[in-house]
């Protein structure tokens, strides 16, 4: 299967108003092969919309691009001049739809008004009628009314706001769509129409391959093929999404998982457990790991830090081998089966002595 979307050591960076230099994508690879998606999970602030935003390769202050290559369908678009890629690449080769897309559209102009917009921007021959068309046609795909090409966002809901910015961001059919949390202001039964759409658009051929963003591990399963997680500007770990969510072996992709509640199967009865600390500060570029002071593993944590190959794909940064992982976690297992809540529930004292007990002596 040939690649649609290759990216190789990509490092971009954010400029403070202080000089100071912040890396917020660093050495990152990765390749998006042609009618795949792709899951990007990891805390907020790790660097997944800044990833966005620089593999479109359309760079304003304060974000700037430093060095590495990005290649959409076999065209290089790093040398490529703001102009040109606002002109021939965004929309067609690659799409984006905001994180923030529910409050994206303008407020004082039409729907339609938006689709005429971007069709001109690229050139499009289509009569005013042709383009009503092809938003009308566009618009039932994704469960639309015509009516609300007439309309002003004020006047939609929160779901059809953003199947709106679904539909105007994939109007001219691009190969590489990327979905910056698009279902993450919404709520249970939006976000699974959301998804079943933009799983539609793909089938249809309307969008070839998709980068889908999330700080959510588990919900990438139901969406797509392979999950990579990003922590502190850097890929961490990468795999198919069901040996991702279900056996994750990068103690941060473990720590992920276990600090959310899954509703999968197999997976309902772990117990939660927070992730201490917080990143680091990329002001300084980190050397080593960039997990270790919070990783509960770095006292036993020897050997050269680099990505290991873990089979069929698989790759983690980590200085720890697969077999010394697997017996670290299923020692952790073993413990939580002893003392379930000894041992993994944090209770604030200020809360257990209001309602009056320890976390020890919880039943």
């Amino acid at each position: 299967m040939s690649a649609m979307l290759e990216v190789k050591n990509l490092i971009t960076y954010y400029k403070t108003r202080m000089d100071e230099k912040i890396c917020s994508v660093d050495d990152v690879s990765f390749v998006l092969e042609d009618g795949k998606s792709l899951g990007i999970a990891g805390e907020s602030g790790c660097g997944k919309s800044t990833l966005a935003m620089s593999v479109m390769g359309y760079y304003f202050p304060p974000l700037y691009y430093q060095s590495g290559s990005i290649v959409i369908d076999g065209k290089d678009i790093t040398s490529l001049s703001p102009d040109v890629i606002r002109r021939t690449v965004l929309g067609t080769d690659i799409a984006y739809i905001p994180q923030a897309a529910m409050n994206a559209l303008n407020p004082t102009r039409k729907i339609m008004r938006f689709i005429e917009d971007v069709l001109k921007a690229h050139g499009s021959a289509l009569s005013k009628q042709e383009m009503r068309d092809l938003a009308e046609d566009r618009f039932s795909i994704l469960n639309l009314p015509a009516k609300v090409l007439d309309q002003y966002a004020v006047e939609l809901s929160g779901g059809m706001k953003q199947r709106t910015v679904i539909a105007i961001s994939t109007i001219l059919s691009p190969k590489v769509l990327i979905a910056d949390e698009p279902s993450s202001a919404l709520d249970v039964s939006s976000q699974k129409i959301v998804i079943r759409l933009l799983h539609d658009l793909m089938d249809k051929g309307f969008v070839r391959s998709m980068l889908f963003i999330t700080h959510e591990l588990p919900l990438l399963f139901n969406v797509t093929d392979d999950i990579m997680v990003m922590y502190a500007g850097e890929i961490v770990e990468r795999g198919a999404a069901k040996e991702m969510v279900f056996d994750p072996l990068m103690p941060y992709s473990k720590g992920l998982m276990n600090s959310i509640i899954v509703p999968e199967e197999g997976t309902r009865g772990h117990v939660l457990q927070a992730i201490p600390g917080a990143p680091p500060n990329l002001k300084i570029r980190p050397e080593g790991c960039r997990f270790s002071e919070r990783c509960q593993y770095r006292e036993v944590c020897k050997g050269p830090l680099e990505n290991k190959a873990a089979g069929q794909g698989r790759i983690y940064r980590c200085r720890m081998g697969e077999g010394k992982l697997r017996d670290l976690y299923r020692g952790q297992e073993e413990q939580v089966k002893k003392f379930p809540l000894v041992s993994h529930t944090f209770v604030d004292e200020k809360i257990a002595a209001a309602v009056g007990t320890k976390g020890a002596e919880h039943e």
